[in-house]
């Protein structure tokens, strides 16, 4: 496999590149939201910037853009306006965002030019505080120094009383993941002959689990989740559950998982119901096998349904301070369901604007024979580079 990054603006390194001759893109743009003050995201990349990407790829192409919840609406009109055409948008659940909000109260009290004295301290644990009514606010602010980083304080004036607790904003939890094609040039079966892309890499999407599930049912129409050998009375494993649009972070599905508890697959209530209360019979081939086969409801959480992104602490790399960078196990996942069946020529994914490379490292973990980043910060696209090495070096040893 191979994989580079060339730093420049994605509209002119694109320009550059071969019509026809990506089979995807996976991409993390700039959101519009003016993160941290950085430069680079002022806006959402426009439609002419996608029409350039548009030209690169080919017909029935998939494309993958994260985008946020504020303006991910004029990402995906500019996406729709270059051409593609919006197949889903798929939901990225995490449970460790903070909230960006400023405290009106505290606004209302600097505004008056009053200083706001501790009244207790904020502990290691989330969302709660305690108090002492031995207090002593010098020791605190000897701990703090100068500023009140880590303390409670109270309002001091009337407007601050009266619109204490008031904030600016929620806790981000989701971030939404635009799925866009290149029309097809025909049908997905000519397409996928012709050109060598065409939807989604459903086998390997799957959500796996060690339940058997239910058979097929009547008239040789297949579950979605399992199948019967031909042996009869015997079920292999489940294939896995078909793909949602719905992904999780590790953190996501604990919170999921606490909120619905042990949940219990819908199983065959009355099997007897379908037989002689011994055995039931299959209507294709002839078999017959036990009506308990029909009783194979799973049970666990609601986060067995969806994806779930495990995400490694250590997976930034040293020094990496870019700031939305995206869990390489989601990455990969995504990487996967775009990527096309093994063939003679190299499958090639678009990365443009790849910051520190999340998304190339993904695309190299699921098996992308080619992947190209684009990235318009040179710091950026050194710390891309140090994290790709050991990721080429894993794919090259496997």
């Amino acid at each position: 496999m191979s994989a580079r990054i060339v730093c420049g603006d994605v509209r002119k390194v694109a320009a550059k590149l071969e019509a026809e001759s990506f089979d995807a893109v996976l991409c993390d743009p700039p959101y519009g939201l003016k993160f941290m003050g950085k430069t680079w995201d002022h806006g959402v990349p426009s439609a002419d910037t996608w029409r350039d990407v548009f030209r690169v790829l080919k017909p029935g192409a998939m494309l993958l853009a994260f985008g946020g919840t504020r303006t991910h609406h004029r990402l995906m009109c500019a996406i729709e306006d270059a051409g593609f055409e919006i197949r889903d948008c798929l939901m990225f659940l995490h449970g460790q965002g903070f909230p960006k909000s400023l405290d009106i109260g505290k606004a209302l009290d600097r505004q008056a030019g009053v200083k706001r004295e501790p009244v207790g301290r904020k502990p290691g644990e989330r969302y709660k505080y305690e108090f002492k009514s031995d207090f002593n606010p010098e020791q605190l602010h000897s701990r703090l120094g100068s500023g009140d980083a880590g303390a409670l304080t109270a309002p001091v004036t009337d407007a601050a009383r009266t619109w204490d607790g008031y904030g600016t904003a929620l806790k981000p939890a989701w971030e939404p993941v635009i799925l866009a094609m290149k029309p097809l040039d025909g049908t997905y079966a000519g397409n996928a002959l012709k050109h060598g892309v065409a939807g989604l890499n459903i086998a390997a999407g799957r959500i796996g689990t060690d339940h058997r599930m239910n058979p097929p049912g009547e008239g040789g129409k297949a579950n979605t989740y399992g199948r019967m050998d031909r042996i009869p009375g015997r079920f292999t494993k489940a294939l896995g559950r078909w793909p949602a649009n719905l992904l999780l972070s590790e953190e996501a599905a604990r919170l999921l998982d606490e909120q619905t508890g042990d949940l219990k697959g819908p199983g065959n209530k009355n099997p007897t119901a379908c037989g002689n209360g011994k055995n039931v019979v299959y209507n294709k081939g002839g078999m017959t096998m036990p009506a308990s086969c029909f009783n194979f409801g799973d049970s666990g959480g609601a986060s067995r349904f969806f994806y779930c992104a495990k995400a490694s602490r250590k997976e930034r790399g040293a020094g990496n301070h870019h700031p939305t960078v995206k869990p390489l196990k989601l990455t990969e996942y995504l990487a996967k369901l775009i990527l096309p069946p093994l063939r003679d020529t190299p499958r090639r994914l678009l990365v443009p604007f790849c910051g520190s490379g999340s998304e190339m490292i993904g695309a190299i973990n699921a098996g992308w024979d080619e992947v190209t980043g684009i990235e318009l910060n040179p710091e950026y696209v050194k710390l891309a580079r140090a994290r790709l090495r050991p990721a080429r070096q894993k794919a090259k040893a496997a």
